[in-house]
């Protein structure tokens, strides 16, 4: 059995690799190399981030970036009980939220693609996402505002799904 890579092959590859990551541990100094992935959804993180906290039983969480959208998420998790208070830092950038738990989060999660959802519409959804309907809220963005299906369905309102928490 013959090697498809002879010596001369291998040793120049080993150089090659060897010589790559010392250029790039030199420039690091120096230049941005960014390491990361880019960060898709901000909801997306912040609801995973709120429901990994509460499974560790976790009092308080960080959410970071922060957005119009996970505020007002958050405010009506706030009114119907299901987190705490939550405070926005200013940090002149993207802000932080400080989110206080209370442990009655079971689970929360983001719909994606924002699915349109008309007023018929609603009670479907709320029979595949919830595990009851006598608890769980859906959140709709409207035309009115985000909110809950049940101001939805009294405002007689369709939108697009956010997301669920129950």
């Amino acid at each position: 059995t013959q090697s498809t890579w002879g010596h001369s092959e291998c040793l120049f590859f080993f150089v090659e690799k060897s010589f790559s990551l010392i250029l790039r541990s030199f420039f690091s100094s120096f230049l941005y190399l960014p390491q990361q992935m880019v960060l898709m959804s901000t909801l997306s993180c912040c609801l995973k981030n709120i429901a990994n906290a509460e499974k560790r039983g976790k009092r308080q969480v960080l959410i970071k970036p922060s957005s119009k959208v996970i505020i007002k998420f958050l405010k009506v998790m706030q009114k119907h009980g299901y987190i705490g208070d939550f405070e926005i830092v200013d940090n002149h950038r993207s802000n932080k939220i400080v989110v206080d738990l209370n442990g009655r989060l079971n689970k929360c999660g983001v719909i994606s693609p924002r699915y349109d959802v008309s007023l018929g519409e609603i009670e479907k959804w709320v029979i595949n996402l919830l595990p009851s309907r006598q608890f769980g809220f859906i959140m709709l963005t409207t035309s009115q505002g985000i909110m809950d299906h049940e101001e939805a369905r009294r405002k007689r309102i369709g939108g697009k799904i956010l997301g669920f928490f129950y």
